[in-house]
């Protein structure tokens, strides 16, 4: 069985010590033959540093490790060209300084191919490396985190503004020396307006919402169900007469992004923990989150009712400045949010969640932020109101809710029944139980519908009224009627928040 390639971006080691490399090659070669200048923007942990490897082994001719592989004998171009690959990921900018881990980035790799530079200035220096490194052959150059050195500084405005322009100076030099320039790949977490980092780059294709390569990072249904049916077999092992077949419960999990509304994704990250440690878990989570995302959702007063099937322009999607951020922008850009529906001819796209682990993560790092970085006992206190609504145990529930809204700090309440409800919403989805806010019905909309495995809870909230007020218009509008037809019984809750003080002070349950 071929091993997993965790942690490894490098496409020589993959090759040579045999790990499974999903073959991207085809979509490379058609890449190859429609743009010389390219820019993609994909999540963390997606595979653009392997592309960028991918690519440099490529235009190096190393041909032979591409044997076995779609490219091998359809490309005709072997040759080896000069390469100029910068991951700004791991340049050292925050100990050097951008300027300067930019310049010993280029003399080092002057000194790989036995270059003397004379320029003293970082533009130039580039400008002069991608002229005498052409030599026959024109230079190629790969560009991976580009934004990293901005993203670091979100929180500080005034160096982030910095180390953009030092970005838009260096990139500057690129238009002039085109016809130095055999390809030109940049990737990034973040798509920073042309305007603002490659204003002179006139040329450059953004491929990152082009059907055409929206299977280029990531990994399709059939590219899992075919380069990993060992290590799935393996799962369904250890799920046997749980799971009659497990792939459903994987595609629940971490199936579902998408740049194009058409074709869904995994993360091969959290693909390759999944098959090495053989359950389910949220490893999208472990990989950290920007704290600076969560400030913007705090700072902004977002809930998920405002981020879940969002609809947008593509115009909101590019809106990514220093210091005007779209949140919506923010959270696409960092994969919390991926294309459900995307309809071209108006260039409205639908966004959402891509899967249960994203979305569950995302609960997470909200709740835990609310309620001040306490993750381990907001985590068993979840537990405990699972276990308590599981037995029908409201009196109990509605006193472990109140305790979790007490750790929230009081400036950060909203005082509106959308933020409770919102918040009852994030913690239903954490607690696992199926969820449906905004039920329509004939005669009316119910706030939530909660159904465990052996009940249907009906929930209606209110702000500063009796709990009564709720059960009363539950019945008039005879929200249950909906779920007679079904096998469990029907709970009708009333519930009221007191936002003096922040805290559910009366509630009331009936049988339907």
């Amino acid at each position: 069985m071929r091993k997993l390639p965790i942690g490894i971006q490098e496409f020589r080691k993959l090759q040579e010590d045999d790990y499974i490399y999903v073959d991207k090659t085809r979509i490379i070669y058609d890449l190859l033959k429609v743009s010389h200048y390219n820019f993609l923007s994909r999540p963390r942990r997606f595979g653009k540093s392997l592309l960028i490897n991918t690519l440099k082994e490529l235009f190096l001719g190393n041909r032979e490790l591409f044997k076995g592989l779609w490219i091998y004998d359809k490309l005709t171009d072997w040759y080896s060209y000069p390469v100029i690959k910068i991951s700004f990921s791991n340049i050292g900018h925050k100990s050097l300084g951008l300027e300067a881990a930019i310049e010993n980035r280029l003399d080092s790799i002057a000194n790989e191919y036995n270059i003397t530079l004379t320029q003293q200035v970082y533009p130039l220096k580039f400008d002069e490396l991608i002229r005498k490194m052409a030599g026959d052959r024109r230079t190629v150059i790969l560009i991976d985190e580009y934004d990293k050195p901005i993203i670091d500084y979100m929180e500080d405005i005034a160096m982030a503004e910095k180390n953009r322009d030092i970005l838009k100076n260096f990139y500057s030099v690129i238009k002039d020396a085109d016809s130095y320039i055999r390809f030109f790949m940049v990737t990034g977490v973040s798509k920073f307006s042309q305007v603002s980092i490659f204003s002179d780059l006139n040329n450059l294709f953004d491929i990152t919402l082009d059907d055409r390569y929206s299977t280029l990072l990531g990994w399709t249904e059939e590219e899992v169900q075919s380069y990993f049916p060992e290590y799935i077999a393996q799962v369904q092992e250890k799920f046997r007469g749980i799971y009659d077949d497990v792939m459903p419960v994987i595609r629940e999990w971490y199936n579902g992004f998408s740049w194009d509304g058409v074709n869904h994704l995994y993360n091969p990250v959290s693909m390759m923990n999944l098959f090495s440690k053989r359950d389910f878990r949220n490893y999208w989570f472990t990989t950290g989150t920007p704290t600076f995302l969560m400030k913007q959702i705090k700072k902004e007063n977002y809930t998920a009712f405002d981020i879940e099937d969002s609809y947008v322009t593509t115009d909101v999607l590019d809106k990514y400045e220093i210091g005007d951020i779209s949140l919506i922008s923010l959270l696409f850009q960092t994969g919390y949010l991926t294309v459900k529906e995307y309809d071209s001819r108006r260039g409205r796209i639908k966004l959402d969640y891509p899967n249960r682990e994203v979305e569950e993560a995302f609960s997470t790092h909200i709740l835990t932020e609310l309620t001040e970085g306490k993750l381990d006992k907001t985590t068993g206190l979840l537990f405990e109101m699972a276990d308590s609504l599981e037995q029908k145990d409201l009196e109990t529930f509605i006193a472990q809710l109140n305790t979790l809204f007490s750790g929230i700090s009081y400036s950060l309440v909203i005082q509106q029944e959308k933020y409770f409800h919102s918040l009852f919403y994030l913690v239903m989805k954490l607690v696992g139980y199926q969820i449906d806010t905004e039920v329509l019905t004939i005669k009316g909309r119910i706030d939530a519908v909660v159904q465990t495995q052996s009940d249907v809870f009906i929930i209606e909230f209110k702000i500063n009224q009796p709990s009564e007020k709720a059960i009363a218009q539950i019945r008039k509008k005879q929200y249950p009627q909906k779920y007679f037809s079904g096998k469990k019984p029907v709970t009708l809750v009333g519930i009221n928040f007191d936002t003096k003080n922040s805290f559910i002070d009366d509630y009331r349950v009936e049988e339907a």
